[in-house]
């Protein structure tokens, strides 16, 4: 193992990966027969379109971002599902981390500026995991139903190429773009993702817990 990437192997609170949900998720899949590439490429999809995409399903009970929790739901947002994500791929001993950043959506923006006051996602999370002696980044947020329904490509992932948003739609209007990167960790940090809420979300607290 590279020295520096224990980190990112590691359980904890919320990449609970030797809990019952994580390890029955994991053993679902047949991937003892697959490379670490194969592998990681494997879950990436289970976890992009096996939990549909919810840019409000928001909590502020620190419980809910368990990696296990998580695993219960039938939708997520974006660091939800890279969690659920980063948690399998540590439970098969690949390192992994979470990414985070402020994205902006131009898509489906009145309901969002509706229901949060603004049209940027902060912080936007995705995942980038250690494969082939490199740092691979990748997005599973969107289920490739709401790709089709707001006609954009779906995000695929090699393995081996970083792929984490799409730049334009299918008929050539811009989609998302970033804006701010803030880093990579190699646990949740849920103080830092609250404090950006509260920050860049005015109408939180009219909406308070949306958790299904």
């Amino acid at each position: 193992m590279k020295i520096g990437l224990e980190n990112y192997l590691l359980e904890t609170t919320f990449f609970d990966f030797k809990s019952d949900r994580i390890q029955s998720l994991v053993s679902n899949h047949k991937l003892s027969d697959l490379t670490s590439i194969e592998s990681a490429v494997h879950l990436y999809y289970v976890v992009r379109d096996g939990w549909r995409y919810d840019a409000y399903n928001i909590s502020l009970d620190p419980k809910d971002y368990r990696a296990s929790s998580i695993a219960s739901k039938d939708s997520a947002h974006c660091i939800d599902k890279s969690t659920l994500l980063i948690a399998c791929l540590r439970a098969i001993g690949i390192p992994a981390r979470l990414e985070l950043a402020k994205i902006k959506n131009h898509l489906a923006v009145e309901r969002l500026i509706e229901l949060i006051g603004t049209d940027e996602l902060v912080p936007h999370g995705f995942v980038s995991m250690y494969l082939n002696e490199k740092w691979v980044k990748a997005s599973p947020a969107f289920n490739k139903e709401l790709c089709a329904l707001y006609n954009v490509p779906p995000i695929e992932f090699d393995g081996v190429h970083d792929s984490i948003f799409q730049k334009f739609d299918r008929d050539g209007n811009v989609f998302m773009e970033y804006l701010e990167y803030y880093g990579d960790f190699d646990d949740v940090p849920l103080e830092f993702i609250f404090n950006k809420w509260k920050q860049h979300y005015p109408r939180l607290h009219e909406w308070g817990n949306h958790r299904n």
